[in-house]
């Protein structure tokens, strides 16, 4: 966990628990990962990491801790001007994926809602990111159950990287209540997706390509068609990378950022971070 971060569409990060038990970019096939990678080196030997990646540990008490942190509502930021305004935003699970089979609900629940409502708590946005939706979806329903409501600042996302995922939004979508803010990060894309089905009932989009020696190509027309479909459905769009693999019209560019993530490098038209402005954030951003 951190209170600053690189990634572009936050402020902080928040790991309750540390690990995951796999998925497309952590497995058998491929483990490009960059939370696994990290666990490789430091797993079992560097205090705050799980023993192995695949071995999903609480860590409580994170979240709580978090809390503490300095409200950024109306604040500057001179590294990511495009969140100027906004309340703090914690990426909740970058290292990890909390909705991991081995992890209770119980554990969830006492460790992120009273906290994320309470007093501290509710001044910030946290950005709770999923590779398990349907388990998100279920963990939303067992709080009905007990009569907690799905707080107004947690806000639910998961990832989707390939055409075969979007069915993870059909879950993503039964998270919460009319009140609460869905967002899908579409990283690391892989093929061409269309998300034309679901952008309706979606908030926020992210996208980006990957990053790492071994990353796929990204198509910059990707990026192209998702900004229009988006700006069609009227959802907030965010481009935070482009990949260390660019490709437009069959040829390869390159950047001198790795990653492209600097948008000073990209054509204008890519030049798009804007965030969701609802009831739950108020600012004007993008």
């Amino acid at each position: 966990m951190s209170s600053k971060t690189k990634i572009q569409w936050c402020d902080s990060t928040v790991n309750p628990t540390m690990g995951c038990d796999g998925c497309e970019i952590w497995g058998a096939q491929r483990k490009t990962c960059y939370a696994g990678t990290l666990h490789v080196r430091f797993g079992g030997v560097t205090p705050g990491y799980a023993p192995r990646f695949e071995e999903v540990t609480p860590f409580p008490g994170r979240v709580a801790e978090a809390c503490g942190w300095s409200d950024l509502a109306g604040k500057r930021r001179a590294d990511k001007p495009w969140l100027d305004g906004m309340p703090r935003l914690i990426f909740v699970s970058d290292m990890s994926d909390s909705l991991s089979a081995a992890v209770p609900f119980d554990f969830l629940r006492d460790e992120i809602i009273p906290n994320v409502i309470g007093e501290r708590g509710r001044r910030h946005r946290w950005l709770w990111l999923t590779k398990r939706p349907d388990r998100m979806a279920k963990f939303s329903g067992w709080l009905d159950d007990q009569a907690i409501e799905w707080p107004e600042n947690l806000w639910a996302g998961t990832s989707v990287t390939s055409q075969a995922t979007t069915c993870r939004i059909r879950h993503l979508v039964r998270v919460g209540d009319e009140r609460t803010v869905r967002f899908l990060s579409v990283e690391p894309q892989v093929e061409a997706i269309d998300l034309s089905a679901w952008l309706p009932r979606i908030d926020w989009v992210i996208q980006g390509g990957e990053s790492g020696r071994s990353a796929r190509p990204f198509n910059i027309a990707w990026a192209e068609s998702l900004i229009d479909r988006c700006g069609e459905r009227g959802v907030p769009y965010f481009l935070k990378q482009l990949g260390s693999h660019v490709v437009e019209g069959g040829r390869r560019l390159k950047f001198a950022d790795g990653h492209a993530g600097d948008w000073d490098e990209w054509p204008a038209g890519l030049r798009v971070r804007r965030l969701p402005a609802s009831a739950t954030v108020r600012a004007s951003v993008g």
